[in-house]
């Protein structure tokens, strides 16, 4: 077995496009599909091939790695792939699907007998270009050789969850993580905003917390998007966290787990992307305080 494969990789955003590079760079043979093939043209400067559909993207393919926006959209993408998918092969889903759109994945790979690996990654842009992510994984062990050296080209760090794709316990672990994030970044949105709405310098707020239990790196980090009018291009997209947000929320109430912050943040979110910062960071939920598009 040798540690270089070829990997075909459905869906080049933030997040695919960055990965697809990584894995090209490690020396891997990459085969990439987009929607939109523009978006992936880009690409073909690493040595990375662009197919025209799902299906030229996964012949012959070791691994096939899908980055979509949700878990239709990895549905659709793998059916179309279907006629070219051959037994045996690696399917590494890292779309956040949520529980059940993984089962629904899980079981088209059952039926296409593929080797299904629940697995998303925690990271937005700057880590995911850096290689970087902290994979979250759940897979038989029977491929993890093919899935190891694809694990080690994207991320820093391969959390193992279990041995069976299909429980999402890798995607039940990304969505508790997923929740955390969401309202850290609601809640500095919303400090900022109500910093402006009292005329209350913020960076007084922010020297008042310096170095102290209330102090974080994220809380600065994402404070300086808005701050300084740095929201594009995104780390991390106001419609794909208002997407999370929701299959969060529908995670907790499944399972008897009322979560109200993350109804409020998924609204949030929401609110922002129409009132126009759908393709902004998603801390520009800030935006979603007032009644009207305005400079921070």
């Amino acid at each position: 077995m040798t540690d270089t494969l070829t990997v075909s990789v459905l869906g080049t955003g933030i997040m695919g496009a960055a990965m697809a590079r990584n894995l090209a760079r490690a020396g891997h043979t990459v085969r990439v599909w987009n929607r939109t093939r523009a978006k992936a043209e880009p690409l073909a400067a690493e040595g990375v091939d662009i197919a025209d559909s799902p299906a030229r993207a996964v012949e012959n393919a070791d691994v096939v790695l899908t980055m979509l926006h949700d878990g239709p959209a990895a549905l659709d993408t793998l059916r179309q792939a279907a006629p070219a998918l051959r037994p045996g092969i690696v399917w590494v889903q890292s779309t956040t699907a949520g529980i059940e759109g993984v089962a629904v994945l899980a079981a088209l790979a059952r039926e296409h007998g593929l080797l299904f690996y629940d697995a998303p990654v925690l990271g937005t842009r700057q880590p995911a270009e850096a290689g970087k992510l902290t994979v979250l994984a759940a897979g038989p062990a029977e491929g993890r050789e093919q899935v190891t050296p694809v694990f080690d080209a994207v991320g820093a760090r391969t959390v193992w969850c279990g041995e069976d794709g299909a429980s999402a316990a890798a995607t039940r672990l990304k969505l508790v993580a997923n929740s955390w994030v969401l309202a850290v970044t609601a809640a500095a949105g919303e400090a900022l905003a109500l910093s402006k709405a009292l005329d209350v310098d913020p960076h007084g707020f922010l020297d008042l917390v310096a170095g102290g239990p209330l102090d974080m790196g994220y809380l600065r980090a994402k404070s300086a998007l808005v701050l300084e009018d740095r929201l594009t291009p995104p780390q991390f997209a106001v419609t794909t966290a208002a997407k999370d947000a929701r299959l969060i929320v529908e995670a907790g109430a499944r399972n008897g787990a009322r979560l109200d912050v993350a109804e409020a943040t998924a609204a949030r979110m929401e609110r922002a992307a129409a009132q126009g910062h759908a393709d902004e960071d998603m801390v520009a939920a800030y935006f979603a305080s007032f009644e009207e598009k305005t400079g921070s």
